[in-house]
């Protein structure tokens, strides 16, 4: 990543797709600390359709990459996450959570058994990076070494014709599971591909060396059915998808079960602990948290954004809503947030308070739309 001259901002980081982005007429705006394209002349609205439908470019360089290497580097990665990184083959992937002595959410990120022995891919949210590798690095000191990938840029192309798209570049690509990962070539440039992503569609995302990274995405771009797509558009995709976005849905605050996410903690690990704030998880799992992340539709029309108070049918305050906005494929507003969780039944009625006024919602079933990914076994 680089400080970019042409960046308005001064001292504000880009990364190598920035002067692709401005000549694709992009509108830029500041995201966790970088310069990053919220939209094409296409229009939020119409580049999330458009992923769906079709396939859609989204620079994703930001991000945090790493290499975790160590004699017994499962081991000790686990030590920081609940997540059943021994039951993994080489080539797979795990979301998994970053957790505090609390067992407080520091992140969540990708985590990735490599081909070579005594080694993981992690890839982190962009805002966090920072402190997740010095995090990491300080905490397996002596028992694993982090490299940060600063060379590397991240693409992710989602979408139903997606596969078709980067099959014509890499065949071995459509032969790919879900959750999966394997290194190959791209028109000669090193790529490592995951079948993964952030929108609830089938896709990939493609790690490939900066200098690189113009050349691969104009590629793309230039195949049928490929549009560039913006951070907006991300944004409402994976809220219609149920996903979390760090900050906003999950935080240091939040455990785990509380934000519905324990399918994350597999059985060994439920039953052996030997991660941070195992004992409370524990205990949250037995008995229950008392708040509980939810989908949330508004009855009306109008969206329900983030920090909205939620209140119940009596009119007592009851939660908040974490994420909101209007759904295009859903064809309506939606929303996700934290309840009580004797009112995390779908069905329950709730009330937003918009702008002083009390609106009408119920608890949903997340997620919105359907999740497309594709699972060969």
């Amino acid at each position: 990543m680089t400080i970019d001259p042409h960046v308005k901002n001064i001292g504000i980081k880009s990364t190598p797709l920035h002067a692709l982005h401005v000549a694709l007429g992009a509108k830029m705006v500041p995201f966790a600390g970088y310069d990053m394209p919220v939209n094409y002349p296409l229009g939020v609205l119409k580049e999330h359709l458009y992923t769906r439908a079709q396939a859609g470019l989204f620079d994703v360089s930001h991000m945090g990459q790493a290499t975790l290497t160590g004699n017994d580097v499962v081991a000790a990665l686990e030590a920081l996450v609940p997540g059943d990184l021994a039951a993994l083959t080489p080539g797979q992937i795990r979301y998994n959570l970053l957790l505090n002595d609390d067992g407080g959410i520091i992140d969540d990120l990708m985590v990735t058994k490599a081909d070579a022995p005594d080694t993981l891919y992690l890839v982190v949210n962009a805002a966090c990076k920072d402190g997740d590798f010095a995090y990491i690095a300080g905490k397996l000191a002596g028992k694993a070494t982090l490299t940060r990938h600063e060379d590397a840029s991240l693409l992710a192309l989602q979408g139903p014709a997606a596969v078709d798209v980067l099959a014509t570049f890499i065949p071995a690509a459509a032969t790919m599971d879900f959750m999966t990962s394997r290194l190959d070539t791209f028109e000669g440039v090193p790529v490592r591909l995951f079948r993964s992503g952030y929108t609830g569609e089938d896709g990939y995302e493609i790690s490939l060396p900066n200098v690189s990274a113009e050349k691969v995405a104009k590629a793309l771009l230039a195949a049928p059915g490929v549009q560039p797509i913006g951070l907006g558009a991300r944004d409402s995709l994976r809220l219609e998808a149920g996903l979390c976005l760090y900050g906003s849905d999950i935080d240091t605050a939040t455990s785990p079960v509380e934000a519905g996410l324990s399918w994350v903690i597999g059985k060994r690990r439920r039953e052996q602990g030997g991660f941070p704030g195992a004992a409370r998880i524990q205990k949250e799992l037995k008995e229950g948290a008392s708040k509980k992340r939810v989908g949330i539709k508004p009855l009306g029309k109008a969206p329900a954004r983030a920090h909205t108070e939620i209140q119940d049918a009596s009119g007592k305050r009851v939660g908040e809503i974490t994420s909101g906005g209007f759904g295009p494929s859903a064809n309506g507003p939606v929303a996700m947030g934290y309840v009580d969780a004797s009112l995390a039944k779908v069905g329950t009625p709730l009330n937003l308070i918009v702008r002083g006024t009390a609106l009408p919602a119920e608890v949903a079933p997340l997620p919105f739309v359907p999740h497309r990914y594709v699972k060969k076994a």
